[in-house]
């Protein structure tokens, strides 16, 4: 085990220069910018794995912690081949401002693991998460840091992960990690907890501008767990989605999709050749469902395009082909801040991640509030309580860009850099020692 220090990249780098205009209308004390300019801890870690032939393969890991000024990081773990250090500190902070915005006892955290999940048998699979577990045990834990599903890992990922942490720690500690399965502690409503915030977000913005959800096209980028619940909610909710697409690729009906038999297809096909879930391209026609790239979703002129993938989906390259209405972010930084740019001066608004995507943390952290109560919510409270806590922050959120005259992202990163440093003043600042 290393502890490192960063060097900043570029994702980084790009993701602090937002906490500008927030500083900019706040009264804070330098000692904040200052904790919130680099990690807390950015550790790298080896992650050998025993492959079923017997080979053994070592892949690089890692795990960063920031700014956890107002309580434990908390943040998950993702399996990609582009995993890098920057990317995961740059979620880690992102984390951090997120868990503020929603008025959570966290710091930010993230990790992940450079390797392609999807080569591994499950066996393979079970022994990498183990092995990523016994990497960083030493940094995490239920007062610490808490682990959580993203990217490519899910909650049996997450169960394997907690049992190791348990048996390491030789105690039972469900706590360490949210997102697990519901017979080792995890939450009723957290596997659907992020496509239902991000829907909620949405419907408090629609109604505040007068419209009907009925009345609305919806592209989801992404339609993986997060996505998918998002539009099989919003389909239910009214709300007319005419493409989805996946890393496979995408289909377009304007007439509309329902979400439920695509999902239901790509999960019971195993080819994987699409997500056209029509038995020939012939039906598919008849059906007026039309496969489509997915650089072609990002430009279809419908009310709100959905951002639910990865990171930088809309750059300088597309920003201005972009013609939606909204946009909505329910991946981690899907639009450059350089494209945001663009997108602003041609009066498209960003709901932002750190507001639209914060359910899968609210309900992360109401499994962790149960785990160490040893209490146990049932669903509707469970919805009820995100429903509640995602109202009152959206609307503080919503309020202050249009009091001020400012973008939804800067009234978010305001409303949570403003908790960070009411706690950093409370511990003690540089202005403590001025002359009075």
């Amino acid at each position: 085990m290393t502890e490192l220090a960063l060097e900043q990249g570029p994702q980084l780098t790009g993701a602090l220069s937002r906490l500008d205009e927030a500083f900019s209308h706040l009264d804070v004390a330098d000692d904040v910018r200052a904790r919130l300019s680099q990690p807390r801890l950015a550790l790298q870690v080896a992650v050998p794995l025993r492959m079923d032939d017997g080979r053994l393969q070592v892949f690089t890991g890692w795990r960063v912690q920031f700014g956890t000024l107002r309580g434990p990081a908390k943040g998950g773990v993702r399996f990609h081949p582009a995993v890098c250090q920057d990317e995961v500190a740059t979620l880690s902070f992102w984390m951090a401002i997120k868990c503020a915005v929603a008025d959570l006892p966290f710091g930010g955290g993230k990790g992940g693991v450079r390797v392609d999940p999807k080569g591994l048998s499950r066996g393979e699979l079970e022994r990498l998460a183990r092995s990523y577990m016994r990497a960083v045990a030493d940094v995490v834990g239920p007062d610490r840091d808490i682990l959580a599903p993203d990217v490519n890992t899910n909650p049996t990922l997450m169960g394997w992960m907690a049992d190791e942490y348990e048996t390491i720690q030789r105690r039972h500690a469900p706590a360490v990690i949210t997102g697990k399965p519901l017979e080792l502690g995890g939450s009723p409503g957290r596997i659907e907890a992020t496509g239902r915030g991000a829907l909620q977000v949405l419907n408090q913005w629609v109604e505040r501008e007068g419209r009907n959800p009925s009345d609305l096209t919806v592209a989801v980028q992404g339609f993986g767990n997060a996505g998918y619940h998002f539009a099989r909610l919003a389909h239910e909710a009214g709300y007319r989605i005419v493409a989805v697409s996946d890393s496979q690729g995408a289909i377009h009906r304007p007439e509309g999709l329902d979400p439920e038999p695509i999902w239901r297809h790509k999960h019971e096909s195993r080819e994987r050749k699409g997500l056209v879930y029509c038995e020939s391209s012939a039906s598919c026609e008849a059906d007026g469902v039309e496969a489509i790239s997915n650089a072609d979703l990002l430009t279809l002129d419908v009310d709100v395009l959905v951002l639910a993938a990865l990171e930088d989906q809309i750059d300088t390259d597309n920003a201005a082909d972009v013609r939606a209405d909204l946009i909505l972010e329910i991946a981690n930084g899907p639009v450059t801040c350089e494209a945001e740019a663009i997108l602003e001066k041609a009066g498209i608004p960003i709901l932002p991640d750190v507001l639209a995507n914060a359910g899968g943390v609210i309900v992360s952290y109401y499994e962790w509030i149960q785990n160490r109560s040893g209490d146990h919510w049932d669903e509707h409270t469970v919805n009820q309580r995100l429903a509640d806590r995602l109202t009152r922050e959206a609307t503080a959120v919503m309020d202050l860009a249009l009091q001020d005259g400012v973008t939804l992202r800067c009234a978010a990163y305001r409303h949570g850099v403003g908790r960070i440093a009411a706690a950093q003043a409370q511990r003690g600042t540089c202005r403590d020692f001025s002359a009075p």
